[in-house]
Formats: C-alpha cells, structure tokens, sequence
C-alpha cells in the first residue's frame, strides 16, 4: 500500500511539473489553479506521503539512536575491564615499572636543570656551556623509587577505580533529563585527585630520596645509582621525618596535573575509539587497547605537564633541601643564593609560596618554568607508556583469567 501510494504521487508531481513548463498555456494555467476535483484527489495523498516520510524518519532516527546508544555501552564496556584489585595491583606496579626504566634519566636532567645549584654544577662559569656532568649518573635514585613504586601506583589505581565506579553508581539522573548530575569530566577528576593524595602518602619519601640522590655528584665518590641512594640515606638517620617533606608540595602539584590530565585523557581515548568505529577501523585487539591508551594520555600528560612546571619546580627546591646544606664549595653569593631557597624550602606552610616568590625574585618568570619543555616530552613519553601498559596489562590479565575459567569449565 505504501510503495503504491508513492509510486502514484511521485507520477503526479512529474506530471504537474511538465503542465507547469508550459508557461503560458492554458494548461500552466490549470496547472496554476487546478480544479476542485483534483485538489481534493491531491490533497489526501499529500498528506498520506508526509505522514509516510515522518514515520520513516522517525524510524531511521530512531535505529540511529540505538546503533549509538550500543556503541557507547560496548566501548564502557571494552574500557571498564572486569579486573580484580589483583589484577589492577599487577597492572599498575608493572606499568610504573616500565616506565620508571625507560624515562627516569629524563627525569634526573629535569631535575638537575631544576635545582638552584644547576649553574655551577652543571655549566662552564665562563662560557655558560652545558657540563657532561649533566649527563652522567642518570639512574642515580632509581631504587628508591622501583621500591616505592609497586604500592604507589597499586594504590593510585585501585583508589581511582574504586572512586570512579563509586561516583558512577551513585551520580543521580536529573528529573526529567537523560543526563547525570555529574558529568564525567567531573567524575574522573575527583576520583584521581582522591586517588592522588592516598599515592603521595606513600610516594614523597622515595621523591625526596630520588631527588637529593640525582643530585650526588662524581666528585664525592658515588657515581653508582645504588651508592648515591644509599649515601643520601644516611642523612636522613637523625631526621627520618624530613623524608615527608614535601607532601604538600608533592600533592600540589599532582593534584591539578591529573586533574587535568585524566579527564583530558578520557575524553580524547572516547573520542578516538568512536571515530575508529564510525570509519570501520576499530578491531578491538590488546594491541589497538594500548596503543589508543598510550597516544590520549601523552597527549593529555604533556599539556598538563607544561601547565603545572612552575609548581613542580617549587616541589623540587623544597625536595632538594630536605637533607640540609650541601657541603660542596661555592662562592659567597651563590651560598647566599641557596641558603636564602633553602630557607623558604624550610618555612612550614608558607614554604611553597616563599620558595616561588624567591624563584621569581631571583630568577624570573623564567626560572619558574626550568625545565618545562623536558618535562612535558618525558611526561608525553612516561604517561603514554604507562597508561598505555596498564590498560594493556589490565586487558591481559582479563583474559588470561577468564580463559583459565572457561579451561576448567570444560574440563
């Protein structure tokens, strides 16, 4: 009934506009104004094809709606693995890991460019040039941090998706709306911060041990990674609190860096995962979940990164002077210079404010963002590799469980 209905309108409208290319005629003029007759012939099957072409668009509509609708709960669904905390220890202490190898030398540069000592240690005084000083005992520190690595990252993760899928479940639909209270920006910005303060707890000692450690020189004898972590040790013996100096600043900074980072990083991996899937490209393989993960969180880790150098160059001067005075030579106003830094480092609460306003005192605006270009490459490079291993790592253990289950299902 409906072809045929179509089919007879789609001939009267070809007829009704070759009487209309007669101009002139007396047929254009019937065609101009057609009779009674024919408008009431017309007229009912005008409105049976509206009526037909919006219960189709309605129906495409609607189909559209449903594909989208099934996308979205399949991508939640391949991103939100069913991981045990098990798994997600594993995961994490293993993308850390990784990471820790492959970026820490990047890290101690950045952290000697830095350092308030910077120029006389690592630059000629008379050309200004860069030492190879700068360059030597990269992996100084790294045992300190492999050590604290496995619970901080094990902690961050389980909190973040533990806080994550909380909020999910308890974000209310507004009346009348099909939208959540909370978006999820939103939602993944406050489970990383929670997940961020409980990481620091564990993280600032082995911070504060890395840094002063990347800071052994050649000179004293310990060009060895684990013999700079363990000289740096001792002058902590009378004082082990001061290992925790530094939280605050260490939180500080971490906390509008995945703030930033992690909503970002969401939103470009769903982004990206839709357009693969609307264009056909989506395979759904362990490889394309790592290598997705890998390229939206350096992307996101790098802007974050340059965005937050000034805070993270406060945390490393108040890090830095957490072991004391350092006993090597300087002239009287470069000894002034870092007393004064290492002062405000000392301050208490005001310690991250005095340490910045001395920065840009004697530094500038510069001397805020040292290091800011490095820290953003080995941020894109560090978080890319290690969201990248952990989602990857997440998906492997998944399915290795899950393949052992159905093993011994069948058997």
């Amino acid at each position: 009934m409906e072809s045929s209905v179509v089919g007879i309108l789609a001939k009267c409208e070809i007829a009704h506009r070759n009487i209309r290319g007669l101009r002139g005629g007396p047929l254009h003029a019937a065609a101009l104004h057609p009779p009674a007759s024919l408008t009431a012939i017309l007229t009912p099957l005008y409105l049976m094809k509206l009526m037909i072409d919006t219960v189709s668009m309605k129906h495409e509509q609607e189909q559209e709606r449903e594909q989208r609708t099934l996308f979205t709960f399949s991508l939640l669904r391949s991103m939100s693995f069913n991981n045990t905390n098990t798994d997600i220890l594993v995961a994490g202490a293993f993308a850390a890991f990784t990471v820790d190898l492959l970026v820490y030398p990047l890290d101690t540069i950045k952290t000697r460019i830095q350092s308030p000592d910077y120029k006389r240690l690592y630059t000629n005084s008379s050309t200004g040039a860069i030492n190879r000083a700068l360059f030597r005992g990269l992996y100084q520190g790294l045992l300190s941090v492999v050590i604290a690595t496995v619970p901080s990252s094990g902690a961050f993760f389980t909190t973040y998706e533990g806080t994550k899928s909380l909020l999910y479940r308890l974000n209310p639909t507004l009346s009348h709306q099909t939208s959540s209270l909370l978006p999820s920006p939103l939602i993944h910005a406050i489970a990383s911060s929670i997940a961020e303060l409980v990481s620091c707890l564990i993280l600032t000692p082995a911070e504060v041990l890395k840094q002063n450690a990347q800071m052994v020189t050649k000179s004293a004898g310990h060009s060895k990674s684990s013999g700079a972590t363990v000289v740096t040790l001792r002058k902590f013996r009378k004082q082990p609190s001061q290992l925790w100096r530094g939280y605050t600043a260490l939180a500080g900074r971490n906390l509008p860096f995945t703030a930033m980072q992690f909503p970002l990083f969401e939103q470009l991996r769903s982004t990206i995962h839709d357009y693969r899937h609307r264009h056909g490209l989506s395979s759904g393989t362990m490889l394309e979940t790592g290598a997705v993960t890998a390229i939206s969180a350096g992307t996101a880790g790098s802007l974050a990164a340059v965005i937050t150098t000034p805070i993270d160059v406060i945390k490393t001067r108040i890090m830095l002077s957490a072991s004391g005075p350092k006993a090597d030579t300087q002239t009287q106003a470069e000894h002034a210079k870092v007393e004064r830094a290492q002062q405000a480092a000392r301050g208490g609460r005001a310690g991250g404010y005095a340490v910045g306003k001395e920065i840009l005192r004697s530094e500038g605006v510069k001397g805020l963002f040292r290091g800011g270009a490095l820290r953003g490459l080995w941020t894109c490079a560090g978080s890319g590799l290690y969201l990248g291993a952990y989602e990857s790592g997440r998906r492997y253990l998944e399915e290795r469980r899950l393949g052992a289950g159905e093993g011994q299902g069948i058997s």
